[in-house]
């Protein structure tokens, strides 16, 4: 036992499982090459068809508008508003990014309180609730 490791695996036992399954795979492989031999170009064009209904081509994009918009220039700023009870909006707190926003806004429970981006020029009035 003290010979064949801390496992009891002779190394030479070891080597003749290696060399068996060495023998196994390349049989296995002479097999695969065989049946890819006997494929005819009808099968392939079957299976190309079929993998062709699985596979969904991409989409085109809709074409981007001409010019960018407020939000994309990020002329405007981040907005944390509260609703009242009549749908009126106010805004409590404006910041320069997102993030800043979002932070401030973390700890909000109240489920009127919400953050928005507000393009410059754009009133408060179009955050009002109908």
């Amino acid at each position: 036992m003290s010979t064949n490791g801390p496992f009891g695996i002779d190394p030479e036992d070891f080597e003749r499982a290696l060399r068996g399954a060495e023998t196994e795979f390349r049989d296995l492989l002479g097999k695969a090459g065989e049946y890819l031999d006997r494929i005819d170009n009808a099968s392939v064009g079957s299976l190309a068809s079929l993998l062709g209904q699985l596979v969904q081509p991409e989409r085109p994009r809709p074409p981007k508008p001409e010019g960018e918009t407020t939000g994309e220039t990020g002329s405007g700023v981040w907005a944390i508003y509260s609703i009242d009870d009549t749908g009126e909006a106010s805004v409590d707190q404006v910041f320069p990014s997102e993030l800043e926003a979002l932070r401030a806004h973390r700890d909000n429970t109240d489920d009127r309180r919400k953050v928005r981006f507000l393009p410059y020029g754009v009133p408060v009035s179009v955050l009002d609730v109908p």
